[in-house]
């Protein structure tokens, strides 16, 4: 069996630290030349106009660049915003700047046309989205290390599991939505879980630029950690070690057993420092706070 590789990455500079973990990889022109290439990043805020806890601009820069350096056929950054219209994150992101002159195109997961598309797994038998999710040959989700409320953790699955269903058509919040949204929410991890089987990642970055983490308030800091690999369920296995998440995560061990992914960490091949040295980072980086 071939052990799915991860890459852990520990450095001041978000894009040396992307371009280094992109680099333990190995070849990626598979995924990148001559293909349409989503980068989905983490557009969900975590209160009113505070992008903190957000991809950041300059994260988003940086991954452009690298995969533009594999000639892909098209670049898009694709939003789907939970906390209100995609292109107003976007735009206190800085983000929407970043699309322009990096002459990419936008995407907003939220709008329709609508299209329902039918799930294997999880509390629903189908979810309504717009159908050019399914025209993307490489799908990228660049998610921020993040503890959620309700899924325990918001790293890559996470991330692009629950920005896929149209809020045009759920409502806005997603929370107060008046067309049977709450199903999803009755099996969360079921739901991402399904998501994730009908729209694999195929490349998967968990960035600590910044991290967020709860305490008696959320706490905000730069881990200054990268994990990538190619396998989703790997790389937020190894996430979810780092950030001293103990217990398994559902929605993780619904997608191994899916076969979607490997959640057991002796079975992966990590490269660059270890899961124990990263988790060290981590906790001291959140202790300077």
């Amino acid at each position: 069996m071939n052990k799915p590789k991860v890459a852990i990455v520990h450095n001041p500079d978000i894009g040396r630290s992307l371009a280094e973990a992109l680099e333990c990889l190995g070849n990626l022109s598979g995924l990148f030349t001559d293909k349409h290439v989503a980068i989905k990043p983490d557009d969900t805020l975590y209160r009113a106009n505070d992008t903190s806890s957000c991809t950041q601009a300059d994260t988003m820069r940086a991954l452009i660049k690298l995969v533009k350096r594999y000639n892909p056929y098209r670049v898009t950054v694709a939003g789907g915003s939970n906390d209100g219209e995609t292109d107003y994150i976007f735009e206190l992101l800085g983000i929407n700047n970043v699309i322009s002159e990096e002459e990419t195109e936008f995407f907003d997961l939220n709008h329709g046309p609508f299209k329902c598309i039918s799930l294997n797994w999880g509390p629903v038998k189908e979810v309504v989205v717009n159908p050019r999710i399914l025209s993307f040959d490489t799908i990228i989700s660049l998610a921020q290390f993040k503890e959620h409320p309700k899924a325990q953790i918001s790293l890559t699955m996470e991330n692009t599991a629950m920005s896929i269903p149209a809020n045009d058509y759920y409502g806005h919040p997603e929370v107060k939505h008046e067309r049977g949204h709450k199903s999803l929410f009755s099996d969360l991890h079921g739901f991402i879980a399904g998501m994730c089987q009908r729209f694999p990642i195929q490349l998967s970055i968990i960035n600590g630029h910044p991290s967020t983490v709860k305490g008696i308030r959320n706490i905000i800091f730069d881990s200054q950690l990268v994990v990538a690999g190619r396998d989703f369920v790997a790389v937020d296995s190894v996430g979810a070690r780092i950030m001293g998440i103990e217990r398994p995560v559902v929605y993780i061990e619904q997608a191994a057993f899916l076969g979607l992914g490997q959640s057991n960490l002796r079975n992966m091949d990590i490269v660059g420092i270890s899961v124990e040295k990263a988790a060290e980072i981590f906790v001291y980086s959140k202790s300077r706070i």
